[in-house]
């Protein structure tokens, strides 16, 4: 949806900016919530720099509390919903997904206790520059891999924790022992799957397609695109293709790949993998505007793009 720039009048106020109305839902949402609670507005910086703007509600009840992004009920806003409809939601939000019992995160200070959750996944390197100053990473071609604590709670669900530079001098460890644990964890809690790419295309469509391409990524779907540095992983399926693939990056949750040989004009690739990213992907989950290439006798992945 286009994004309107005019005046919005609601409720008898006006909110001319994300900004404003989120002012606005923190201040109301503090009144109605009464003094027992507070109420903060903070702006998170996710992947590719993007920056959402962040509602917490604290209670001295439960030392846990959701982060509630305000973004798509700016555009909830815009479209026509009302200011008190909307406060009403984001109370539901927090109601829904606040722990009924306090959570102790005592055992993440311990290393021994968390190792076996590490994991890794590959983050854009160029649009991530002021979070990569911040956590520890390996860069990889013109990505980095970037480390995470993958947890599975019954009170919590699943969910991951960034790892922070803070949190290595807390273990006492270093980049490279998180790599090692990475490497064995994630292909282990993140197995990957490939798929045809018509059959993806057939869950969204409902036409049978016979394409070349496949689609790799790991069974939740989700930052599935770093199986690509999985070990051994691009080998083998090069090896079963016998040929070697071009590496679409078509989010940080998957990855295309066509073999070397059904490729017969490979510049247009690079000015698609851009028009997609920019029509059809959303920001905070592009991978890359490059063009990989696996060359399988050498078993290792080429930045095309870099000789352009």
């Amino acid at each position: 949806m286009e994004k309107k720039r005019n005046t919005i009048k609601l409720d008898n106020m006006t909110y001319t900016n994300i900004r404003c109305f989120a002012e606005a839902v923190s201040q109301s949402v503090s009144r109605k919530m009464g003094d027992r609670y507070e109420v903060k507005l903070q702006e998170v910086r996710k992947n590719n720099g993007v920056v959402l703007q962040g509602l917490i509600i604290l209670s001295a009840e439960k030392n846990l509390s959701p982060t509630i992004y305000l973004n798509s009920f700016w555009e909830m806003y815009v479209s026509g919903t009302s200011l008190e409809r909307i406060l009403r939601m984001v109370i539901e939000v927090y109601e829904q997904n606040t722990p009924a019992d306090n959570v102790d995160m005592s055992f993440f200070r311990d290393y021994e206790k968390v190792r076996q959750r590490i994991c890794y996944k590959l983050i854009n390197t160029r649009k991530n520059r002021s979070l990569l100053e911040q956590i520890p990473h390996v860069d990889l071609l013109d990505l980095s891999l970037c480390f995470y604590y993958a947890y599975e709670d019954k009170v919590l669900g699943s969910g991951a924790i960034l790892i922070h530079n803070n949190h290595m001098e807390m273990w006492n460890c270093t980049t490279e022992m998180l790599m090692q644990e990475a490497a064995r964890n994630t292909e282990r809690i993140y197995p990957m799957h490939l798929y045809q790419m018509g059959e993806l295309l057939k869950e969204y469509t409902g036409e049978n397609m016979d394409v070349p391409m496949k689609v790799l990524t790991n069974e939740q779907r989700c930052h599935g695109a770093t199986c690509m540095v999985y070990q051994g992983l691009l080998k083998k399926i090069a090896d079963r293709m016998e040929d070697d693939l071009y590496i679409l990056p078509s989010s940080i949750h998957e990855v295309i790949l066509l073999p070397a040989s059904e490729v017969e004009e490979k510049e247009k690739m690079q000015d698609i993998i851009q028009e997609v990213n920019r029509a059809c992907v959303d920001p905070e989950e592009i991978l890359s505007d490059s063009l990989y290439f696996y060359h399988r006798k050498e078993n290792r992945i080429n930045n095309l793009s870099n000789s352009q």
